[in-house]
């Protein structure tokens, strides 16, 4: 007859046939274990599911009880107390397969796999102690290493910050218009604008070279930026032509410098002379529309290696710019540039600047860009009388014919003066309010705060719930080939099987399944009781 006859009296009060299949299936297989470890998975897989939807993505908008952390925390609480057990069980399942195997081993290994199968201090001692090598040894391994699993998925999400599109429309300004007029709105007939003035004078003696923070814009982020835009410029090129200096000398020593149909100096001392010329070759093809000069400059006439010559050209341009606003402060560069070399002075016709169509950026609206003639000659007229002039220094005194010629003078670099004044008079071209006025909307960047997945430490997670699936496969692989029965961490399997425990009856029949000893268990009672020896002993009562 077997252990399920039903004609033993297992229990007083028998329960339905659903719930002892239950309680079989959970008790004499995996099931248990099956559901810890799908569970895991589950919840690891959702964590995964999270961090791959909001990688990337703006702090999610959930109810502030909740955040992507504490999901994370408590599908990792779920996911490590799943593994835990699983692997519990399959270390204490492992025990049996150790006493299965066919020489006999020491009573105290069984000490030793109960408190593995219990936390991380018993699986340590448990590898330390084992002296063999066994399955159970990787299970101890995976307790240890779960205690790391909370630190490496807290390591996984980190928030960082980003440069995002606000819905603020920036505004930088442009023109394709210059026409100079008065405060009073009228045309000026023969007069450059203060405001132009000012502009020139800025870029002559800033010598800081900032000319491109002055640019009128609107930028309520403070961080904005703006990408080909086009606006009628001043464009600049300087060329050395020191080489074409006459070095008048004797003896080591000169006291004449001259330029072929320029400029000259004669004398001691430091000196600076500048004029009107045409002499660079390389300037030939460019029609100078503001100006064109050159400066001949000697620290010490007498000194033949002292003298340095620069000739330079202003024209009209239509220059496209990229800008940025960064912390309050604008800075632009220009990307390209495009002259027409047609366009000269005339009493009576404007310059028409027409670039063709692929230089234009497609969304300006317009392709005409022109100046005004009477804007055009007034600024010829004052630009040549201010950079046509003499100076020197010496050891009494110096003179300048004008404040423009000193400046010249103590540069150190005239291309990135000349630059910077190029700069600054186009700023106060793209700023004209004289109805023609135009501003480039641009991208305000706002900060974000962002999801960032470090996915590499999202790695330790996965590899531990793989290793932990796979060992306990394994246990259960090898518990039906070795033909162990699935006692797990049963202590009544001891007290059922060990030879020598009185706790046998005539009633009772050999039992095997943990379900079974259960059952039988349950209408049996026991007692420690001390034995005429001193010693202990846990026996039947009655």
């Amino acid at each position: 007859m077997g252990e399920d006859d039903p004609s033993v009296p297992l229990l007083t009060s028998a329960p339905s046939k659903v719930a002892s299949n239950a309680t079989q299936l959970l008790a004499d297989w995996w099931l248990w274990e099956a559901i810890e470890a799908s569970t895991g998975i589950l919840a690891l897989s959702i964590i995964a599911i999270i961090l791959f939807v909001y990688d990337g993505s703006a702090l999610p908008d959930w109810p502030s009880i909740f955040t992507i952390n504490s999901v994370i925390s408590l599908l990792s609480a779920i996911c490590k107390l799943c593994v835990m057990a699983a692997v519990g069980s399959a270390i204490s399942q492992c025990k049996w397969l150790w006493y299965r195997l066919a020489k006999p081993r020491r009573l105290q290994d069984l000490q030793l796999f109960d408190d593995a199968s219990r936390g991380p201090l018993g699986a340590i001692q448990f590898l330390i102690s084992l002296r063999a090598r066994h399955l159970a040894l990787v299970g101890a391994v995976i307790v240890v290493l779960v205690n790391f699993f909370d630190p490496f998925l807290q390591q996984v999400v980190a928030y960082e910050s980003r440069s995002v599109p606000s819905d603020q429309y920036p505004t930088i300004a442009r023109s394709h218009v210059y026409t100079a007029r008065s405060e009073e709105g009228l045309p000026l007939p023969s007069l450059v604008d203060l405001s132009m003035k000012a502009a020139i004078y800025n870029g002559v003696f800033d010598f800081k070279d900032n000319a491109d923070f002055g640019v009128a814009h609107t930028c309520s982020t403070g961080h904005c930026s703006w990408q080909n835009l086009s606006s009628l410029a001043v464009c600049s090129r300087c060329v050395n032509i020191t080489s074409y200096v006459d070095k008048h000398c004797t003896s080591g020593k000169c006291f004449a410098l001259f330029l072929p149909s320029g400029p000259s100096l004669k004398g001691l001392g430091g000196q600076i002379n500048s004029s009107v010329t045409n002499i660079a070759p390389e300037l030939h093809g460019i029609e100078p529309s503001i100006i064109r000069f050159t400066s001949l400059i000697s620290r010490e006439i007498s000194d033949p290696d002292s003298a340095s010559a620069v000739e330079c050209s202003m024209f009209y341009c239509v220059g496209i710019y990229a800008a940025t606003v960064k912390d309050g402060i604008v800075k632009q560069r220009m990307l390209a540039s495009w002259r027409n070399d047609s366009a000269r002075h005339s009493d009576s016709s404007d310059l028409i600047l027409r670039p063709p169509r692929s230089f234009i950026n497609k969304d300006n609206h317009t392709m005409t860009f022109n100046v005004s003639h009477i804007a055009a000659a007034a600024i010829n007229d004052f630009m040549t009388r201010k950079f046509t002039g003499t100076g020197g220094v010496n050891n009494s005194e110096s003179i300048f014919s004008s404040d423009i010629m000193q400046a010249l003078y103590d540069t150190s670099n005239h291309t990135k003066r000349i630059d910077n004044l190029a700069t600054s008079m186009t700023n106060n071209i793209r700023e004209q309010d004289d109805g023609v006025f135009d501003s480039a909307r641009g991208i305000a960047w706002t900060n974000e705060t962002y999801v960032h997945v470090r996915w590499a430490w999202f790695a330790f997670p996965v590899t531990l719930i793989l290793i932990s699936s796979s060992f306990l496969l394994a246990i259960i692989f090898e518990t039906s080939y070795r033909d162990v029965m699935v006692w797990k961490s049963s202590t009544l399997a001891l007290l059922f099987h060990g030879r020598g425990l009185d706790l046998s009856s005539p009633s009772n029949r050999p039992v095997r399944r943990s379900s079974s000893m259960g059952t039988r268990a349950s209408n049996i009672k026991a007692e420690l009781l001390e034995t005429p020896e001193g010693g202990w002993r846990l026996v039947q009562a009655g």
